[in-house]
């Protein structure tokens, strides 16, 4: 299907020649038919010579009505402007037109209506040159008649030329349908319709309202009229929801792809029209079918930065315009260049970001975005319209190649200095490396953690995270030393001291297993356990608190922490009158 939105100005003919071509009747309101005047959005299809099908979005032509006419015109790929023979150029021809221009679009069609009038040679002129100097350049036009049917044949011809040449949709793409209207069908419930740009539609298919939290399913789809198991783009579509209530979706909402569009309220965009520094504090959004007011901030002579009173589901490299509604201008187009952009908190932040923006142009760049970002998930560039086809780093976590070389370097010089303030800590904690390195997320510590340095216990250190400092090694020696064939007496506090084993240093040699620590201040070497096994497997079973000590040849204060960490570990077992045997 070929999808043209009608443009020009009030009484030229736009609606007359839809009926000719289609044998439809656009005007859905009785009013609009009585008044002779096209009020809001209508719609009518027709099979082309080709043998292929144009769909219409006839749009309103009156200054009051821009809004609907613009909610018409945004979703659609190409345009039919119609310019009266008898009255040529006129002020809404040109309205239409910078929005068409604003809007980027680059397909369409002059058609000069009402030539059993006049003669439609100087309309025509007058035309074509006012549509060169914009985005649809030099077109072809068609002079008809709606009356006679003089010039019908050639204009069918000619919508058949032109649909040729717009591009094939990307039926792959995620859909983003912006919703024109929405009504209610007995016994199908809500039913809203739309122009399908891109991707494709299918019964069934679980769908999610921009700013919305619940999920909507599609009950059934309609196309041309016809019930259909499956809608791709570029088509008219209207789409019957299942159980959602018609006062949840209205005209400038869209359904959406899950999870792939990023809805903002706050945009970069660049400036086609009216320079930045002349724009009003406040204009009107026009993007897909909503109109959304804006809070404009300019940037550089060119950017801007926009403020949306709701959040819209945007994308890099969207084309929407700006309107004055209190002037009836069209004030320029806007390409968004950034739909998560940063704060600008700082004296010198606006102007330093109109330097970044300068450089974009507002196609999805996957290597500048990481530049920008330095470090990004997958699935939010997904959501900003920027394809991913790069590995992740950690996770689903994106890295600019040369910032994530800088922080694999800043690593090792965080470890280092750590271990240079805490010499007696066995690396650095994982979490302490992640704030000093200002990550978002534990796993890209984890990443960047490569050998001679390791994760063990939580930290982060070299191979030999387990040796200790020199001034402990020396110390855990002296015990060894003293007390190595009395392997169950421990070091008084004082001796401890003496020793210089102060409560950080034993800390230290029980985390890398040169002592063991049996209660605050008293520490055996570590073979301490196994020696004790070894003597009370040899005792009478069961035996005493005071068996054990006189065996062992210590006190009662190594003694009972000693005795309640074998039972812990299940080397012996204590007994209900307090007598313990070992475990074989």
């Amino acid at each position: 299907m070929f999808v043209v939105a009608t443009a020009g100005h009030v009484d030229h003919g736009k609606s007359t020649l839809v009926r000719a071509l289609t044998g439809m009747e656009p005007d859905r309101w009785a009013e609009e038919r009585r008044r002779g005047m096209t009020i809001d959005l209508g719609f009518a299809w027709t099979t082309l010579p080709s043998g292929g099908t144009v769909a219409f979005v006839d749009v309103p032509g009156h200054e009051r009505f821009v809004p609907n006419m613009l909610a018409g015109v945004g979703p659609v790929p190409a345009a039919l402007i119609v310019v009266a023979a008898d009255e040529g150029w006129m002020p809404q021809s040109a309205e239409h037109l910078a929005a068409l221009d604003a809007l980027g679009v680059a397909y369409g069609l002059l058609a000069v209506t009402r030539a059993d009038l006049a003669d439609p040679g100087q309309a025509t002129a007058r035309a074509r040159a006012e549509i060169a100097a914009t985005s649809l350049g030099a077109l072809p036009a068609v002079a008809v008649s709606g009356l006679t049917g003089a010039g019908l044949p050639e204009l069918r011809s000619a919508l058949d030329r032109l649909a040729a040449r717009v591009p094939a949709p990307v039926v792959d793409d995620p859909v983003r349908l912006w919703v024109d209207r929405s009504f209610t069908v007995r016994g199908s419930g809500t039913v809203v319709t739309g122009t399908l740009g891109g991707g494709r539609l299918r019964v069934g298919d679980e769908l999610e309202v921009a700013g919305g939290d619940e999920p909507v399913r599609v009950r059934g789809l309609h196309s041309l009229g016809e019930a259909r198991p499956e809608v791709t783009a570029v088509a008219r579509v209207a789409v019957n929801l299942r159980g959602t209530p018609r006062d949840r979706l209205g005209r400038g909402d869209a359904l959406l792809t899950p999870g792939r569009f990023h809805s903002t309220d706050l945009v970069d965009v660049r400036l086609t029209g009216d320079p930045a520094a002349d724009l009003p504090a406040t204009l009107t959004l026009h993007v897909g079918s909503a109109a959304v007011p804006v809070r404009v901030r300019p940037l550089g002579p060119d950017t801007v930065r926009l403020r949306l009173v709701r959040p819209l589901p945007l994308l890099v490299g969207d084309r929407a315009l700006l309107r004055d509604p209190g002037r009836h201008h069209v004030t320029g187009g806007v390409r968004v260049l950034d739909v998560a952009p940063p704060p600008l908190a700082r004296r010198g932040a606006a102007a330093a970001r109109a330097q970044v923006l300068a450089e974009l142009n507002g196609r999805p760049d996957l290597a500048g975005e990481l530049r920008r970002r330095r470090l990004v998930r997958a699935g939010t560039l997904l959501r900003m319209g920027v394809p991913v086809h790069t590995a992740p780093v950690a996770g689903d976590w994106l890295a600019d190649p040369a910032h994530w070389q800088r922080l694999g370097e800043q690593v090792t010089e965080e470890v280092a200095r750590y271990a240079r303030e805490y010499p007696l800590e066995p690396g650095m904690p994982v979490d302490a490396l992640r704030q000093r390195l200002a990550l978002p997320d534990r796993v890209l510590v984890e990443a960047l953690v490569r050998p001679p340095l390791r994760i063990h216990a939580g930290r982060v250190g070299t191979a030999s995270v387990d040796a200790l400092p020199e001034p402990v090694a020396r110390a855990v020696q002296r015990v060894r030393a003293e007390y190595g064939d009395r392997p169950f007496r421990a070091p008084e506090a004082d001796r401890l001291v003496d020793l210089g084993l102060g409560p950080r240093e034993i800390g230290a040699a029980v985390r890398a297993g040169a002592l063991l620590r049996l209660a605050d201040n008293v520490v055996l070497l570590p073979d301490a356990l196994d020696g004790a096994v070894r003597v009370l497997a040899g005792l009478p079973q069961p035996f005493t608190l005071s068996a054990a000590r006189q065996a062992l040849d210590t006190t009662r204060r190594v003694a009972v922490p000693l005795l309640e960490l074998l039972d812990r570990r299940g080397a012996t077992r204590r007994l209900p009158d307090d007598a313990r045997i070992v475990v074989t």
